[in-house]
């Protein structure tokens, strides 16, 4: 098979997309489209997400030191579209698109409640990557729609249509 030279941006695909919540201080929610995240430990469990400093949430995690990893079904792809695409700094997005939330159980965070999984986070760590900070957060709690848990306590992630 010929090889030939490819775009070396976001190489690593498919990864999954997601929405990050957090708060602020003043006690501001927001959310923001992220496509760098993974997971980074098992024991103990962490994962990883990259943020451009320019962006509103960047201040508001690193003044709170916590935030919830959203996953994403195709069912929210236009709360997805609309928190990707919007600033919270001029508006109240998570309002203004018509997403669910709740406070974190574990974390200062709102989870968005209509996504099927939420994944609370206290960051541990963070890495200046180059064009993003990967802020690392160790797991706190996991939340999954009831429909997507397995006997063995685990997620059935076929379930999920991923956007």
């Amino acid at each position: 098979m010929e090889k030939v030279s490819a775009n070396m941006k976001s190489c690593l695909q498919p990864a999954p997309k997601v929405l990050v919540s957090c708060r602020g201080a003043d006690g501001k929610n927001n959310a923001l489209a992220v496509a760098y995240c993974g997971n980074c430990s098992f024991a103990p469990p962490m994962v990883m997400v990259g943020i451009v400093p320019t962006r509103y949430s960047y201040h508001m995690i690193q003044e709170t030191k916590c935030f919830v990893v959203n996953l994403v079904d195709k069912k929210q792809k236009k709360i997805f579209d609309y928190l990707g695409s919007h600033s919270g700094r001029n508006e109240d997005k998570l309002a203004n698109c018509g997403a669910s939330v709740a406070d974190g159980e574990k974390v200062n965070a709102p989870l968005l409640t209509d996504c099927p999984v939420n994944i609370e986070c206290s960051v541990v760590n963070s890495v200046m990557t180059g064009s993003h900070e990967m802020f690392i957060g160790k797991v706190e709690a996991v939340h999954c729609d009831k429909s997507l848990l397995q006997k063995n306590g685990g997620i059935d992630f076929s379930k999920i249509d991923f956007i």
